[in-house]
């Protein structure tokens, strides 16, 4: 398991990465009717730690062979971290509409990603304040928004292309970003990933 941190970062352990990291894929495979299984101690423990009892906003990626296979998120801070997550482990699995349902066959193959983000602040002068490969940006106008991790730096690493395509991703005109009329916040994330 790697530990990926942003400044301002969720503060979590790898201890409690790993547990949350056993908790999205054992939610997903029971799901699936798979064969339960139960904690270590050492993961029982670290699922009541307080911290997970937190309320924060929380992602789940998934990845199969490098590539996305679904990634659901709450941006509010609505549930606590431990329920979060295995909500958005259950929604990423199954109700990710760019993707079909995953299937017990595959499961063994699909790498789980968590991001726990922070409390989102207000952005101004974009461009200027804009940390690259730290930020994650949220968009809004009216009912339509839309955010990209801090992950997705790695596929647009020039801030123009990122807010360009996090534009279009919430169905707005790609040059939305320059007009001054959007609602926009950053945040940071801690994310955990599975090894293979």
């Amino acid at each position: 398991m790697a530990q990926h941190e942003g400044v301002q970062a969720a503060g979590l352990t790898e201890e409690q990465g790993k547990a949350l990291l056993w908790l999205a894929r054992e939610t997903i495979a029971r799901q699936l009717g798979m064969e339960a299984h139960a904690p270590g101690a050492d993961i029982a423990a670290r699922l009541l730690d307080a911290e997970l009892g937190h309320k924060r906003g929380t992602f789940v990626t998934l990845k199969e062979h490098g590539e996305l296979r679904g990634c659901i998120g709450s941006l509010a801070a609505m549930d606590s971290i431990v329920e979060g997550v295995k909500r958005n482990a259950l929604h990423a699995a199954f109700d990710d509409s760019r993707f079909r349902p995953v299937g017990k066959n595959e499961l063994g193959a699909i790498e789980v990603e968590i991001s726990i983000l922070t409390e989102p602040t207000s952005a101004e002068e974009l461009l200027r304040i804009l940390r690259v490969g730290v930020d994650g940006v949220i968009l809004r106008k009216g009912v339509q928004g839309a955010t990209f991790l801090p992950q997705v730096w790695e596929q647009l690493p020039d801030p123009k292309d990122f807010l360009s395509h996090l534009c279009r991703k919430a169905g707005l005109p790609a040059d939305a970003w320059q007009s001054g009329i959007l609602e926009v916040s950053t945040y940071q994330v801690q994310y955990f990933e599975e090894q293979s």
